[in-house]
């Protein structure tokens, strides 16, 4: 049993249902959770949801009011388990972002790899696997992979 921090990305997805890969985010979850692995979350997801969420869909967002955003966080938070912010993730994120020479929105790539250092877990399920390559020690799922994987 591992578990599978979530990227932005994927929750989105799951909670959009009009997304036109919301079925393969839906079905990679299922499988991660038929398997016995454990989808997880953590509060930089939520806040990164809300961003792209309360996003006018001009600007590449979904365009939800903030009633909207709050009850798909709060299903989030049911289906989800949320890893609690640790002093060490900002030390680790930092250590990341100087080694490699992090800028720009990678940023928020690093952090969610700094909270997958710093608990131990290897595993990140992304739709943007190449924004994870640079740093070692992970295992990048894109839900594609795991979707095709019907238990």
């Amino acid at each position: 049993m591992a578990a599978y921090l979530l990227d932005t990305n994927v929750v989105l997805r799951i909670a959009d249902r009009g997304d036109a890969e919301h079925a393969v985010a839906f079905q990679a979850v299922a499988t991660l959770l038929a398997r016995g692995d454990k989808p997880v979350i953590t509060p930089q997801v939520l806040i990164e949801f809300w961003a792209v969420a309360s996003r006018p869909v001009l600007s590449n967002g979904l365009g939800w009011d903030s009633q909207r955003i709050a009850d798909a966080q709060r299903e989030l938070l049911i289906d989800f388990r949320l890893l609690q912010d640790l002093k060490e993730i900002f030390a680790e994120w930092q250590a990341l972002v100087l080694s490699h020479r992090v800028q720009g929105k990678q940023v928020h790539d690093a952090g969610l790899a700094a909270v997958v250092r710093c608990y131990g877990h290897q595993h990140i399920v992304t739709f943007n696997p190449s924004d994870f390559v640079r740093f070692s020690g992970l295992v990048v799922v894109h839900p594609n992979e795991l979707a095709a994987q019907v238990p």
